[in-house]
């Protein structure tokens, strides 16, 4: 026999709520030979490759400035920051690179990646510390990483990517 009682449904309520507060939504993306994410919480959107302005005397990670719908923000080039090499697309996986708009303290930065994979669920228990042996970017870059079929899912702590120092010369460049 069911129960449609209201307490009954504000239980299976309660036990819902609880379930989506232990699960993350990330945008994945490739990098590399590597698969990363970032907290959909803070990525503003994604757009296609775009002509990127250059910037003299910027630092090395820095691609240029890019205009966003009458917005100007700047393009970090994470393989020149972290010596990783671009991964090698066929022609139909180039339509999936671009850049993802992310918000590190009020600035927008974009980021440039190989190709955007999709946007999944995962549960917070299953994220991992990050081996000591992995290649690309630092640990103290990463949030964690997770177990999959293809290799770790490295999950970004976006916040930690760059020094308020950092920060502060990009957002100088910006103007």
């Amino acid at each position: 026999m069911l129960d449609f009682s209201p307490k009954s449904h504000q239980r299976s309520m309660g036990e819902f709520m609880a379930e989506q507060e232990n699960l993350i939504q990330l945008v994945t993306f490739q990098l590399g030979e590597e698969l990363y994410g970032i907290d959909i919480m803070e990525v503003k959107e994604i757009v296609r490759v775009q002509e990127v302005r250059g910037i003299p005397n910027a630092p090395i990670y820095v691609e240029g400035l890019f205009n966003l719908r009458g917005e100007i923000i700047p393009i970090i080039n994470l393989h020149k920051r972290f010596h990783i090499k671009r991964a090698q697309l066929g022609d139909d996986e180039e339509l999936l690179s671009g850049f993802i708009i992310i918000d590190i303290n009020g600035m927008k930065l974009g980021v440039i990646i190989d190709k955007v994979e999709r946007v999944v669920s995962i549960e917070v228990n299953e994220i991992q510390p990050p081996p000591q042996m992995l290649t690309g970017i630092g640990s103290e870059y990463i949030q964690g990483v997770m177990n999959q079929e293809r290799g770790y899912l490295i999950i970004l702590d976006i916040k930690k990517l760059f020094s308020a120092k950092e920060l502060q010369k990009i957002e100088e460049i910006r103007r």
